[in-house]
């Protein structure tokens, strides 16, 4: 373990124990992510899913920062997408439940989505997340994924600076370099079926409010996962 593994470690105990140690602490955050959803998510992906970047990049190169990587860019670019995610999770988990009834899924209540409100599991629970999570992965995440692949590109084009990550996207021009093979054959085919829609269905079993946050820690054990698959590929 190197010094700046300790000194991360350190920082999320730090982080995390007041939560843990002083009830208020909780309870403040709970009231806060409940009146301001879309703020908290953009402070979570900020947070965390960059987090899994500095995680991969230290799994891949031993280093949690090296200079170009564009930390910065990086959180503003997860932020962004946090709150679109927010809004979809939003669209999907209230529509999806009604294209259910639309298809003559009967349900016990006058709005469909409130099945995912519901405490403990049922089988109708589980239908209503699962047309929810995949739903979103086939219709939302693609889109998704190439922004954030344009978005990517454009960090590392311009050095991870946060003046060249404000200047104009040239947009068709990674559009064209981009490996979509790859993008294709392995981000779409293999981690929206095999990781993505079983972990949003379970993720929307969970309680409405902690959503966003399982959604951002999936973010980080995605990527040190496609880390350790990349040395894996390399060997």
């Amino acid at each position: 373990m190197k010094k700046s593994d300790v000194v991360v470690l350190g920082v999320i105990l730090v982080v995390l124990l007041p939560f843990f140690i002083f009830p208020p602490v909780f309870a403040a955050y709970k009231v806060f992510n409940g009146e301001h959803g879309y703020v908290m998510s953009f402070l979570k992906f900020a947070i965390l899913a960059t987090f899994g970047e500095c995680l991969g990049l230290r799994i891949r190169t031993g280093e949690y920062y090296r200079p170009g990587f564009g930390l910065l860019p990086r959180a503003l670019v997860w932020g962004f997408l946090g709150v679109v995610i927010k809004t979809g999770f939003v669209i999907f988990g209230e529509g999806a439940p009604v294209v259910l009834k639309t298809l003559g899924v009967a349900f016990p209540m006058a709005n469909p989505s409130d099945i995912l409100r519901q405490p403990g599991f049922s089988m109708l629970k589980l239908l209503a997340a699962f047309s929810v999570s995949i739903t979103m992965n086939l219709l939302f995440a693609p889109v998704f994924m190439a922004f954030h692949r344009v978005t990517d590109m454009h960090i590392v084009s311009t050095s991870g600076t946060l003046k060249g990550f404000f200047s104009p996207i040239p947009a068709g021009k990674y559009v064209k370099a981009c490996d979509w093979f790859t993008f294709w054959d392995f981000v779409l085919k293999k981690t929206i079926p095999f990781f993505w829609i079983p972990a949003q269905t379970i993720n929307f079993l969970l309680p409405e409010g902690s959503r966003i946050l399982v959604a951002a820690l999936y973010s980080v054990i995605l990527g040190i996962l496609l880390s350790l698959a990349a040395i894996k590929g390399k060997r």
